[in-house]
């Protein structure tokens, strides 16, 4: 929609996004995922950002929300603080949040359904892990801004570890039946016992 503004309307939104250590370039910590250099680069990362989102808030919807906050922020601002002087704009550094998230989140929790969703990140995007260094990377393309999104997608994984979805406890269900068993003797007593004071004040 934007990308269609800019065209349809002549107007140019690069000054949206980030440009590190800049006052001017500020605010584009917030916006600078919105804006794209053209159809290309919007297409080449709508697929990957819809896919990656619809893994997180399905496997981890109690704290996606909170997770996809700090990763478009989060990428922003450390591109912010690290980025060379030019304007960093697209959502390449929410993907690599995402998949980081997902990958070492998975791992981190061994719980088979949230592995196997780390291996299918690893299998489509592996690649992804190139275009993080300056040598690789081509001119043109902020690999700062997807170095920001891989630490603070992996720093998510390991803050938000406790919370979410957990591997299940394997003797949970043994010790619930353990619990109820014990209550049911225990009321069993109490039965008897009463049945005993009944007999006694015959």
């Amino acid at each position: 929609m934007i990308k269609v503004l800019e065209i349809g309307m002549d107007w140019d939104f690069t000054s949206l996004g980030v440009y590190p250590l800049s006052k001017k370039g500020m605010f584009g910590i917030f916006t600078h995922p919105l804006i794209h250099s053209g159809f290309k680069h919007l297409l080449t990362n709508t697929l990957p950002l819809f896919f990656l989102s619809w893994c997180l808030f399905y496997f981890y919807r109690s704290i996606a929300p909170s997770i996809f906050l700090i990763i478009w922020i989060g990428c922003g601002a450390i591109t912010f603080l690290i980025g060379k002087p030019a304007w960093h704009i697209g959502a390449s550094g929410i993907i690599y949040g995402l998949a980081f998230f997902l990958f070492f989140s998975g791992l981190l929790r061994k719980y088979i359904p949230l592995i196997a969703i780390s291996l299918l990140v690893t299998f489509l995007y592996g690649g992804l892990i190139w275009n993080m260094l300056p040598y690789f990377t081509p001119s043109g393309i902020s690999w700062e801004g997807h170095l920001s999104g891989a630490i603070i997608g992996t720093i998510c994984a390991f803050s938000f570890m406790g919370y979410g979805p957990q591997k299940p406890d394997p003797f949970a269900n043994e010790q619930e039946e353990e619990s109820v068993s014990a209550t049911d003797e225990t009321d069993n007593i109490e039965t008897d016992k009463e049945e005993e004071h009944e007999i006694d004040a015959e």
